[in-house]
């Protein structure tokens, strides 16, 4: 994947284990955490972050992680008809760097990369109690569907799928 400049947002995959991307992960656990009790947080470690089957893109500005997301290339479940998908999961951007951009073009250049790869389907699961991702999401032509992957519909989860190259 080649590398994505978005006005001095330089986007680009890069391995998870660093130790400032760790920091903004701990810094989007913290969040979910408190938001959410553990059983209800469906978070990637490391580990799986670092999978052949998942891209992982570091957003910086000047150098510096601001940013962060993945996604999963899931194949086709019951719920998706079959249909192979991404599975959007770790997007973060730090607290004092919100409000640029930033967001926006690691998701532009996360749905870049299922496409370059032949995947058409995005899909997603959310807190309903994060209303910023919420409208990040929406924005981008997210909407709402079923639950899939799994995920339990408990109610404190919000499923969003979009479309590719529509």
């Amino acid at each position: 994947m080649a590398q994505t400049t978005c006005e001095s947002i330089v986007i680009q995959p890069e391995r998870p284990d660093q130790s400032a991307v760790r920091a903004l992960l701990d810094q989007l656990d913290t969040y979910l955490g408190s938001l959410y009790a553990p059983q209800h947080n469906h978070i990637l470690g490391i580990d799986e972050l670092l999978a052949p089957s998942v891209c992982f893109l570091v957003a910086r500005i000047d150098g510096r992680v601001c940013g962060c997301g993945a996604v999963r290339r899931m194949p086709g479940e019951p719920a998706t008809g079959g249909v192979a998908y991404g599975e959007l999961k770790r997007m973060m951007v730090h607290s004092s760097m919100r409000g640029q951009g930033i967001g926006s073009a690691l998701l532009e250049a996360l749905e870049r990369s299922l496409f370059d790869d032949g995947v058409r389907l995005a899909l997603l699961e959310t807190g309903a109690a994060q209303a910023q991702a919420l409208s990040l999401y929406r924005r981008a032509g997210f909407v709402p569907r079923g639950a899939f992957g799994g995920y339990p519909d408990n109610g404190l989860s919000m499923f969003l799928e979009k479309r590719l190259g529509t």
